[in-house]
């Protein structure tokens, strides 16, 4: 069921802009001395403050997108497919090289898969209502994984949705089908299961309430175990990962 926005959302949303958080994505170029895993946890706190978890979406959504990251040996390839809403046929698709700088540290994905992500988004036509992210959003240990992160950085709605749990316990699946995922007696995300399939593990990423981020991926779900959106940007992604392989 949708819920009606409070009114404190738009309030969050002029305060997240006014302090300037577009400026995340000037995110390090380079993993150099100056950095410490501890320093980044310490930032993933202070921005998660900031998350809103609250439903900001107009009830009906026309297009949704999904963002995905594939890697070759020197380079980071993502990707971005927008589909409409309804018919979750695709309506645009983009991809974009950026040179990996940033290491694989487990927790700080964002740190990672942001500049290819954003140079990506930079070049679509279309505005999607939403983003379905191939990565965790509050259900992290410092309740900012990559969806969220990403969220603050291009001030959008953002679903978390991955294929692995990365922190907390799955509860008992009710009778929608889900389970919810609760960590130091919060919950975090839910257990999506679908189809028969294996879970997928879905957490509010920015703007969007719990109960919307799952309706929205089950609605995505048509046949894969990942939303259409992410199944058809992974897709896209790894063909531009091999193709670039070649060259690099």
């Amino acid at each position: 069921m949708y819920e009606k926005p409070r009114e404190n959302c738009q309030a969050a949303k002029e305060e997240t802009l006014k302090n300037g958080m577009t400026k995340l994505s000037k995110l390090p170029a380079k993993f150099d001395a100056g950095f410490s895993v501890k320093k980044a946890h310490a930032m993933q706190l202070r921005l998660s403050k900031r998350v809103i978890r609250e439903d900001t979406l107009p009830k009906n959504i026309h297009y949704v997108a999904g963002v995905d990251v594939a890697y070759t040996r020197e380079s980071s390839i993502g990707a971005v497919a927008v589909l409409d809403y309804d018919s979750l046929s695709l309506v645009e698709s983009k991809t974009a090289k950026v040179k990996t700088h940033f290491p694989y540290i487990p927790t700080l994905l964002s740190f990672r898969e942001i500049p290819p992500t954003l140079a990506v988004i930079k070049k679509l036509k279309t505005q999607p209502d939403v983003f379905l992210v191939n990565g965790q959003g509050i259900a992290h240990p410092y309740r900012l994984g990559f969806a969220s992160h990403l969220g603050l950085v291009v001030n959008k709605p953002t679903v978390g949705v991955a294929k692995s749990l990365l922190c907390g316990k799955v509860g008992n699946f009710n009778k929608e089908g889900w389970a919810p995922i609760t960590h130091k007696d919060e919950i975090i995300g839910a257990a999506v299961a679908k189809y028969g399939k294996k879970p997928i593990y879905v957490s509010i990423g920015h703007m969007a309430s719990l109960e919307r981020a799952i309706e929205i991926a089950e609605h995505c779900i048509r046949g894969h175990r990942l939303p259409e959106p992410l199944q058809m940007a992974h897709i896209i992604a790894s063909m531009q990962a091999k193709n670039q392989s070649k060259t690099d």
